[in-house]
C-alpha cells in the first residue's frame, strides 16, 4: 500500500500546512481522493465529514488523516469476507477467473501452499487452455506447492479438462480443487459463453459448485477493473474478489466503488510476490495505510 499511502497521504499534507479549511481545499482533498479511486460519492461523503465543524478553520494534515481513515474504514466494514473452506463440502471447487495480468495463476498457487498449510489436500485443473505455457506455468506452483496438476493438450476442450479434474479429486479424497481458466477478455462474448459452460460442467458433476468464483483483479486497472468485474459478475455470479499489486499502485481505494457496486466482498490482498504477501483483508488496517495515517 506505500504508493497508495504516499500519494494520498503527500496530498493531504501539501494541502493542510497552514491553510485553512475552505472551498478551495475542499474541493482539492476532494480531487485527491478521487485520483486515489475511492470513487466521487466516497470522496464527497469523507470531504463531507471533514468539513463538519471545522470549516474556515485550521486543521493539521494529522487531524485530517485520522477522519480520512475513520471514514474509509467505515466505508470498507461491509467489504472484507474471509476466504473459507468447508471441510464437509469434498471437493469444494474454486472456481478462478480474471483477465491475463492479473496475476490469477500465481494466486492459485499461494493459495495452493495456504490451504495445504491448514492440512487440506488439494488438487489444481489446468482449465487456461488457450494462453501459450500456461499450463506449464500452472504445473510449476503445482510442483513449488507439492500438489497434483490435471491438465490435457493446449487447445483442448477446458471443460474436459475440468470434467477430468472432477471425477480425479473424488477419487483421491481431494478437498479443494482450484480450476484455473483462461485469462479472457470480458469484451469476448465467445470466451465469456464458455466460462459459463464450464461453471454449468462444474455444477453438473458437484452440486452446489462451483462453492466459489472468485476474481482476480489488480488495482492498477482501477476503473477498468470495476466494469472487467461487472461483466464477469453479470456472467458467472462472483462470490469474492482477489485484489492484487496493491504494492505497485496509487489506486488501491479501488476496493470501495467495486463493493458499492456490485456488493462482491474482497475475500484476499495481494500485497507482494511471497505466499505470506497473500491476505486477508482487513478493513482497520487497509484504511489505515491508504491514507497513510501516522505519517508526517
Amino acid at each position: 500500500m506505500r504508493r497508495t499511502s504516499s500519494s494520498l497521504s503527500d496530498s493531504v499534507t501539501g494541502l493542510f500546512t497552514k491553510r485553512k479549511l475552505d472551498d478551495a481545499t475542499l474541493e482539492e482533498l476532494e480531487d485527491a481522493l478521487v485520483q486515489a479511486d475511492l470513487g466521487v460519492p466516497t470522496a464527497m461523503r469523507i470531504t463531507e465529514a471533514i468539513a463538519s465543524g471545522r470549516y474556515n478553520k485550521e486543521i493539521s494534515p494529522q487531524e485530517v488523516k485520522a477522519i480520512l481513515a475513520g471514514e474509509v474504514e467505515k466505508a470498507l466494514q461491509p467489504v472484507a469476507q474471509a476466504l473459507t473452506v468447508d471441510r464437509e463440502k469434498k471437493p469444494f471447487v474454486i472456481l478462478m477467473i480474471g483477465v491475463n495480468g492479473a496475476g490469477k495463476t500465481t494466486t492459485i498457487g499461494k493459495l495452493s501452499q495456504k490451504f495445504r498449510q491448514q492440512g487440506l489436500k488439494v488438487m489444481l485443473a489446468a482449465g487456461d487452455t488457450f494462453r501459450a505455457a500456461a499450463i506449464e506455468q500452472l504445473e510449476e506452483w503445482g510442483r513449488r506447492a507439492q500438489v497434483d496438476v490435471i491438465r490435457q493438450a493446449p487447445g483442448a476442450d477446458p471443460s474436459a479438462v475440468v470434467f477430468d479434474a472432477l471425477k480425479a479429486a473424488h477419487a483421491r479424497g481431494i478437498d479443494v480443487l482450484l480450476v484455473d481458466t483462461a485469462g479472457r477478455l470480458h469484451t469476448k462474448t465467445n470466451l465469456m459463453d464458455e466460462l459459463i459452460k464450464l461453471k454449468k460442467v462444474i455444477a453438473r458433476q458437484v452440486p452446489g459448485a462451483p462453492h466459489e468464483c472468485l476474481m482476480v483483479i489488480e488495482a492498477p486497472t482501477g476503473q477498468n477493473g470495476l466494469q472487467q468485474a461487472k461483466m464477469f459478475h453479470e456472467a458467472v455470479g462472483l462470490t469474492g474478489l482477489i485484489l492484487t499489486k496493491l504494492d505497485g499502485t496509487a489506486k488501491g481505494g479501488i476496493v470501495i466503488p467495486i463493493y458499492q457496486e456490485l456488493g462482491v466482498p474482497i475475500k484476499l490482498v495481494g500485497v507482494g510476490e511471497q505466499i505470506e504477501d497473500l491476505q486477508p483483508f482487513d478493513p482497520k488496517s487497509f484504511a489505515g495505510a491508504i491514507v497513510g495515517e501516522g505519517d508526517s
